[in-house]
C-alpha cells in the first residue's frame, strides 16, 4: 500500500492530474460507499447482482466506476441492501 501512497503523492504534484483526479473525488467516495455498504451487509457481488435481478458483471463496472448507472438503478441497488439513497446539492 506505501508504493501506491507514494505513486498517488507523486502523480499528483501534475497540475493537470490533480484537478482530473479532484473532478473525479465524489464518484470515487460514492463508489467506496457502495462498496462498504455491501461488504457490510454480507454481499458478495453475486448476492447483490442477483437480488438486483443483474449479473455479477453490472456489479463490478459499477465497483470500477466503469458503469455510469441511472438514478433507478441505483435506488434499486440501496434497497436491495436495506438503505435508503439521499442525494443531495450543496454549495461549493
Amino acid at each position: 500500500m506505501g508504493n501506491y501512497k507514494h505513486l498517488k503523492a507523486k502523480l499528483l504534484k501534475d497540475k493537470e492530474i490533480k484537478k482530473n483526479y479532484q473532478a473525479l473525488e465524489p464518484e470515487f467516495k460514492f463508489i467506496a460507499m457502495i462498496i462498504k455498504k455491501r461488504i457490510e451487509k454480507g454481499l458478495t457481488q453475486e448476492m447483490l447482482a442477483k437480488k438486483l435481478g443483474t449479473k455479477q458483471s453490472a456489479i463490478s463496472r459499477l465497483e470500477s466506476g466503469a458503469y455510469n448507472p441511472s438514478f433507478s438503478f441505483l435506488q434499486k441497488t440501496a434497497d436491495a441492501m436495506d438503505l435508503e439513497l439521499k442525494i443531495s446539492l450543496a454549495e461549493k
